[in-house]
């Protein structure tokens, strides 16, 4: 079975981006790079939502950040607005329901991730279908310029964590196991 996790990047105050901040935040380095060189060798589908498969494409178009590791990787955009054909190559539209079809992926073996589409997460963390998450946390709070909140919507989580990495000093990965605790904390806490 394949396996699911999300993957965010994210500001201390859980915005995924901030207007008029530069990619990454500006903040990028070469310890963080190497990883994602590294990662982007590994097999996987990429999933997306409407929103974040606009922006991607402007970057592909535009070259204003290099997405090409991504271009040729396999990716699935979920979308009632879109329509085929799609401008970034190895895209594949599903305008029907994600959690079925994500469901139907898992059946598979290649391990599926997300790319930013909060709302997209909410859904399969909601339907039980996320078996990892991974954040890397960048030092900035976007209160004034943030969007795209990630946690907005979600039920409580815990994590089990399964690792911890700081990169250039200052980027700071976690990576963990969810369960998903619905309304509240389990009464086993202190």
């Amino acid at each position: 079975m394949a396996e699911l996790m999300i993957d965010y990047i994210t500001s201390l105050d859980g915005y995924g981006s901030a207007e008029g901040w530069p990619g990454l935040w500006g903040m990028g380095g070469p310890e963080y790079d190497e990883f994602l060189r590294e990662d982007s060798t590994q097999p996987f589908t990429l999933l997306m939502g409407a929103r974040t498969y606009r922006l991607f494409t402007g970057f592909a178009e535009t070259g204003e950040e290099d997405v090409s590791p991504l271009t040729g990787r396999e990716k699935v955009v979920f979308s009632r607005s879109l329509r085929e054909p799609l401008d970034w190559a190895n895209t594949t539209l599903v305008d029907g329901d994600s959690v079925e079809f994500v469901r139907q992926l898992k059946e598979g073996d290649t391990p599926l991730r997300t790319l930013g589409s909060p709302s997209l997460c909410r859904s399969l963390l909601n339907a039980g279908l996320v078996d990892r998450y991974r954040v890397v946390v960048f030092p900035v709070v976007n209160g004034a310029t943030g969007s795209d909140r990630i946690y907005d919507g979600w039920p409580d989580v815990l994590f089990q964590t399964t690792s911890l990495r700081s990169f250039d000093g200052r980027l700071q990965l976690f990576e963990g196991v969810p369960t998903h605790l619905g309304d509240g904390p389990p009464p086993n806490l202190r």
